[in-house]
């Protein structure tokens, strides 16, 4: 397999007002295999959620560009980039962001229905909750489940569409240890049963060891760690 996404020099600048910015990302040269889970780890400030919205098509990057799948991101129009995040482009955050009114099957439904899903619904939904070990639990609201079966239904949520790369934004950050090891775990097996690419920022350094590359921000700056 390849790297499902390139980046090449990327650059982020924000204004800070009196005509004068503050660079938040500095040259940043990465690849994300497919078919595998990326950590970017880092410090508060480090740069990694700038990094995740703009590999996520949530923000362009001042300088730079990335490929997704080997297609040019940074010559894409708005409303293509759009369509890619719909169809084929899931997220997980820490905050795990579920409708409250509506139980865990809805809330997945949902999300198929937003994303014009044409396979049988209440299949992939029952599928995609079972492999999230919620199988029993598709009836229940969210208010009705502990934080880590919330952050499994968002993330059943977010593969349900199959989508090929889901950005997780510090999911396990709201989680204690070992309802974070378990949705890492998750993680895991989603790429092995789904084929996803998973790119996911933490700074908690117990993680590390439970990703297929991972990349230490500071400071702007992006460089590999070794496993």
């Amino acid at each position: 397999m390849g790297n499902m996404i390139e980046t090449k020099n990327i650059h982020k600048s924000f204004p800070i007002g009196n005509k004068e910015s503050i660079e938040v990302l500095k040259g940043i040269d990465m690849q994300v295999p497919e078919g595998k889970l990326t950590i970017l780890k880092g410090r508060s400030g480090s740069g990694k959620t700038t990094l995740l919205n703009i590999l996520s098509m949530l923000d362009d990057p001042t300088e730079g560009s990335f490929t997704i799948d080997g297609d040019d991101m940074t010559k894409k129009s708005t409303t293509e980039k759009e369509k890619l995040r719909r169809y084929h482009v899931g997220f997980v955050f820490q905050s795990v962001a579920l409708v409250p009114i509506m139980t865990a099957y809805e809330n997945v439904d949902f999300a198929l229905k937003l994303a014009e899903y044409e396979g049988d619904r209440d299949a992939r939904i029952k599928e995609v909750l079972g492999i999230v070990g919620l199988g029993k639990r598709m009836t229940h609201m969210p208010a009705q489940m502990s934080g880590g079966e919330q952050q499994r239904v968002a993330i059943a949520r977010a593969v349900a569409h199959k989508p090929k790369i889901i950005f997780a934004d510090e999911p396990t950050g709201a989680l204690d240890t070992a309802s974070g090891i378990a949705v890492m775990k998750l993680f895991k097996e989603l790429i092995e049963k789904e084929g996803i690419t998973i790119v996911m920022t933490t700074h908690d350094p117990n993680l590390m060891q439970l990703g297929d590359m991972v990349y230490e921000m500071e400071d702007g700056l992006c460089q590999k760690v070794v496993n």
